[in-house]
């Protein structure tokens, strides 16, 4: 994809990159601590919505 970003845009996306990781992170980091076989899924699963938001948003940078 080819995008016309200023370098603003591109600070903002990076940013924007950068916390849906850290959030994606931090639920996989709770489903693996979790003793709760039922809260466990939960946080597995919860964990895909910002990893996937995070590739949909670096293909703006490529």
């Amino acid at each position: 994809m080819n995008h016309d970003l200023t370098e603003l845009e591109v600070e903002h996306l990076r940013s924007l990159i950068g916390g849906h990781g850290n959030v994606s992170k931090k639920l996989e980091d709770y489903a693996q601590r979790c003793s709760d076989p039922e809260l466990n899924t939960i946080f597995e699963r919860d964990a895909q919505a910002p990893k996937q938001a995070q590739q949909e948003l670096l293909s703006y940078l490529n």
